[in-house]
């Protein structure tokens, strides 16, 4: 079970877009089959232009220690995606150092 908190910061965040994080954020727990904890932070980045880049920082909390990842993009979305990306890569080196661990103590 993954018990996910999804932070704005200095501004709304509407249900659709937290929903879309909660439902990727989710599919991590197929890499992991441990408790995982999740803070998700929203930011607004003002670079002087019209666009403002989407600022994400994902922090994951399992059996072990903290993994996180910051991501910056065009739309939250898309540097959610690039996020799960890298944290799925760390999860599954997490999981294998573990086991080789687990391995080692018996």
């Amino acid at each position: 079970m993954m018990n996910i908190s999804v932070k704005a910061v200095h501004f709304h965040a509407d249900e659709k877009l937290v929903t879309y994080i909660e439902k990727k954020i989710n599919r991590l727990t197929r890499y992991f089959d441990r408790s995982i904890d999740a803070e998700v932070h929203l930011k607004l980045q003002d670079t002087g232009g019209r666009v403002r880049e989407k600022i994400t920082e994902i922090k994951l909390h399992v059996p072990g220690g903290w993994m996180m990842d910051k991501k910056t993009g065009r739309t939250f979305e898309s540097a959610i995606n690039a996020s799960v990306v890298t944290l799925k890569r760390q999860l599954l080196r997490h999981k294998e150092k573990m086991s080789t661990r687990g391995a080692l103590e018996e």
